[in-house]
């Protein structure tokens, strides 16, 4: 059985938690909180213990999977747990993913541990299919769109303005300039004509809706280059109707193999929860990062450097009888 530890338990430490039931090689032993840990109740036989006890736990884990919040938490957690175990994170800040790389794989050489970061669906499962289509198909277009779905940081962008009690914000992909991608069409497109966002907003009493919906499609590097829809609502029907976090998207590549023969690879999600899938991948290559480091393999990873035999269970002459 390979153990398991988690590191935060928010909805990404759930969704860890609930993936881990699913696969039969895998036990959950311990989840490692912030909190007081007498107060945080979870959903499985584990143990519930102090961060600050984690050092003790070194020999009773192979796994730990660390779900904290890309902005201030995987900077710090990771290079620092790497040097006691083996560790995977969902990091998504695209442009400082080298940065982190670095961090982790100076610590993770040293202690001769594994680090693989920033798993998950983007960056991670469509990272993946980026390359894949780079490689296959060097002459070509690269898109990507995402939704519909919740973003959680635009979502809390605007539960950051004052008078907002509550709120979720939509990324919708532009129907028609999807249509012109996958019809070959190549386009240049911009910012505003790949993604709309919509939000749905509850606000304080007494508060100007005007001022509010004014700042909301304003806000810079959040709003302000998109056509941005506001709705304010009610908390009731936010909770009923907007409870979720759904997610998904496309990643496509238009390429020329000769002149007037194009092709088009597509690949799609669609994600009834957001944070239960991304655990499922970071589950996923929990398993990877076991057969690693078992071989004595060190340092950090991404989803590049991992071929997809190490994410499975079944044996090597299992996968090449029944998926190859």
């Amino acid at each position: 059985m390979i153990r398991i530890a988690i590191l935060g338990y928010g909805n990404l430490g759930r969704g860890v938690e609930t993936a881990i039931k699913q696969n039969s090689d895998m036990e959950l032993i311990a989840v490692f909180t912030r909190r007081n840990p007498q107060d945080l109740k979870i959903n499985s036989n584990a143990s519930v213990v102090s961060v600050d006890e984690i050092e003790k736990w070194q020999d009773k884990i192979d796994v730990l999977i660390i779900c904290g919040g890309s902005a201030t938490d995987l900077p710090i957690q990771t290079p620092k747990y790497v040097k006691l175990f083996n560790v995977i994170d969902s990091f998504d800040t695209h442009a400082k993913i080298p940065e982190h790389f670095e961090n982790v794989n100076k610590n993770a050489l040293e202690s001769g541990k594994i680090g693989i970061i920033s798993v998950g669906w983007d960056p991670g499962m469509f990272s993946l299919n980026r390359l894949y289509a780079n490689a296959i198909l060097p002459n070509g277009k690269d898109y990507t769109f995402w939704g519909k779905g919740v973003s959680q940081g635009h979502s809390d962008a605007i539960r950051r303005i004052d008078g907002v009690l509550d709120a979720k914000q939509y990324t919708i992909p532009v129907e028609s300039a999807l249509e012109e991608v996958r019809t070959g069409k190549n386009p240049e497109l911009t910012t505003r004509q790949k993604h709309i966002r919509e939000c749905f907003v509850v606000l304080k009493e007494g508060v100007d809706k005007q001022k509010v919906e004014q700042e909301i499609v304003s806000m810079p590097n959040y709003f302000a280059d998109y056509d941005t829809t506001v709705h304010f609502i009610s908390l009731e029907e936010l909770k009923k109707n907007h409870s979720a976090i759904p997610h998904g998207g496309f990643v496509l590549r238009s390429g020329k193999t000769s002149d007037d023969v194009n092709h088009i690879i597509e690949y799609s999600l669609k994600l009834d929860s957001n944070p239960e899938f991304t655990s499922s991948v970071l589950v996923a290559y929990a398993r990877a990062a076991y057969k690693l480091n078992k071989e004595n393999q060190k340092g950090a990873k991404t989803v590049f450097d991992i071929a997809p035999c190490y994410l499975s269970p079944k044996t090597n002459e299992e996968l090449r009888k029944n998926l190859l």
